[in-house]
């Protein structure tokens, strides 16, 4: 949360109003944690650490994209935005997709020339860099080095030296230019990552186009990995209750409105900017229209308007979209920019009347929701909370007091994250699921849920140097997934196996040979007990040594 007042304070460095916009922003993000956060009712997932650092660098570049800065405030600032980026890439595994929009949103802006490309350049070759010193630091990650984003950046360097220029010529002339700039771009892309793919073999993030495919309805697939996305609530479309919620603190108004004056602006001056440069008399026609957009704010546009769009289409990623939004409506309503662009749309404009509303406005916010949710705050705030699992911490206390520290265990991906981070164990499979390798592990080791043999399950649990095996019943039984999604579905449908319970089936799909493990193995048979010995058990997790073979 601290990390986001310093994004909020760079946005607003320059001008006066840098303590409205702290408490407005602040106020209305606290006021819609639920869709600006998932701190509060998760786990400690890995964007939870990342997020704020993309705050930072955020403002970075738009401290960064702001004209003027002396030499020495541009050098720092560019430290800001490389060691943010870098710590934002190296903590999130979606990283690339993120910035691969950032990258989207720098084209898009210099294409019409409402940026400084010498900056933009600058940009891109920060986000390249990070990304090749995090696939060190990981270990040399497959799936960074054959990213699009660093498919895209190359391509738009090397067509920039292709293309010269861009900027210039009639209105039909430029964009004749820079459409011929895209198809480049666009070619270059595909190719340079097919190459890339094709040399180093590398099949990282296959799952991720094979869920973009079957999530916009271009072809269904029965990959694991893939269902395992499309299951989740949190990949799926934006809830349209999101929006009620956000309307109930005034920031979504708040936020059309500051977005419909901001694109308004942005169209005309992407209009001027395309007309011919060099016809002097249109340039001071257009300068008396008094319509100016300054890069920080155009940079802050285009990227709201993309994240809005990956926000709707999946829902996990709204929290990049919702606490931007927070920024974005607060600095629209408390900087005279936005307002002075309305007032002279309507022929009202004088400065006396943009510094009562500037000021008015805001405050008249924060009285309005002191009033509706203060009473509700305090009563949140009397409540106080704390975890409470026994079944889990009775699991791990037997773990540590009971295993040798050595010893290697099974599970499902987020149970094992739990374990190494509470008692140290191995584990079999680690939870980063963007490498091929771990993927295909990850579901080896869950055939533990399949309908599997005793003697299959063990050779490929072996396989992994596994001790021991937890068996949780919340996923052997599932039921907060329909029939389909459940995790024992999505193994059924990945090994062509016909899925348990009413309802339909694909015809291909076949009866398999053999009854669920997680369950059958409860039932003490001989076939199972002579490869797994029951060490422990509660009414959550049954816990399994695996026999060594004479």
């Amino acid at each position: 949360f601290g990390l986001n007042v310093i994004y909020f304070s760079l946005l607003a460095l320059s001008e006066e109003i840098i303590v409205k916009v702290i408490t407005l922003a602040n106020c209305v993000f606290f006021l819609c944690r639920i869709d600006t956060t998932r701190v509060e009712f998760t786990i400690p997932l890995r964007e939870n650490w990342a997020l704020p650092f993309f705050a930072v660098q955020i403002a970075a570049i738009t401290y960064f994209l702001r004209p003027n800065l002396q030499p020495l405030s541009e050098r720092l600032t560019l430290l800001a935005v490389f060691v943010s980026t870098f710590l934002f890439s190296l903590t999130w595994q979606f990283n690339q997709f993120m910035m691969l929009l950032q990258a989207l949103v720098l084209f898009v802006l210099d294409s019409l020339d409402m940026l400084p490309a010498v900056k933009v350049t600058w940009l891109y070759g920060i986000q390249i860099t990070s990304l090749f010193l995090v696939c060190v630091l990981q270990f040399f990650n497959s799936m960074i080095l054959g990213s699009l984003l660093i498919s895209f950046n190359l391509s738009v360097l090397i067509a920039r030296k292709l293309q010269k220029n861009l900027k210039t010529g009639s209105f039909f002339n430029r964009l004749g230019k820079l459409l011929l700039h895209l198809f480049l771009v666009l070619c270059l892309t595909l190719f340079l990552n097919n190459i890339i793919k094709k040399i180093l073999n590398l099949k990282s993030d296959e799952h991720i186009f094979k869920f973009l495919k079957a999530k916009f309805g271009f072809g269904a697939t029965r990959d694991f990995d893939a269902n395992l996305y499309l299951c989740e609530e949190a990949f799926g479309l934006l809830p349209f209750n999101t929006f009620e919620r956000l309307s109930g603190t005034l920031l979504f108004y708040a936020y059309v409105f500051v977005l419909s004056i901001t694109v308004i602006a942005a169209i005309a001056v992407a209009f001027h900017n395309l007309s011919d440069s060099t016809d002097q008399q249109s340039m001071g026609k257009m300068g008396k229209c008094t319509i100016e957009l300054k890069p920080e704010t155009a940079y802050n546009l285009i990227h709201t308007i993309l994240f809005g769009f990956l926000a709707l289409s999946t829902m996990r990623m709204k929290y990049l979209w919702t606490s931007h939004m927070c920024v974005f409506a607060s600095f629209g309503l408390c900087s005279p920019e936005i307002w002075e662009l309305l007032l002279k749309l309507v022929h009202l404009y004088s400065p006396k009347r943009i510094r009562v509303i500037r000021y008015s406005v805001p405050i008249l916010i924060l009285m309005y929701l002191c009033h509706k949710f203060w009473p509700g705050m305090m009563d949140e705030l009397s409540e106080l909370r704390e975890f409470y699992d026994p079944d889990t911490v009775e699991l791990m206390n037997w773990i540590i007091s009971n295993t040798p520290r050595n010893a290697v265990f099974a599970g499902s991906m987020q149970l094992l994250a739990g374990v190494k981070l509470c008692t140290g164990r191995t584990l079999t499979n680690h939870p980063h699921y963007e490498d091929k390798s771990l993927r295909e592990r990850t579901k080896a080791v869950y055939q533990i849920y399949a309908k599997r043999s005793p003697e299959e399950v063990y050779a490929l649990l072996r396989s992994f140097g596994t001790d021991y095996v937890i068996l949780e019943d919340s996923i052997c039984y599932e039921r907060r997934h329909r029939r389909g999604c459940r995790l024992r579905d999505l193994l059924d449908i990945a090994n062509g196996h016909v899925m348990d319970g009413p309802g339909e089936n694909e015809p291909d799909l076949k009866p398999a040979g053999h009854p669920r493990f997680c369950e059958e193995i409860k039932r003490n048979l001989p076939p199972y007990m002579a490869h797994f010995t029951r060490v422990f058990q509660n009414k959550t997790f049954h816990v399994y040594k695996l026999t060594r073979n004479k």
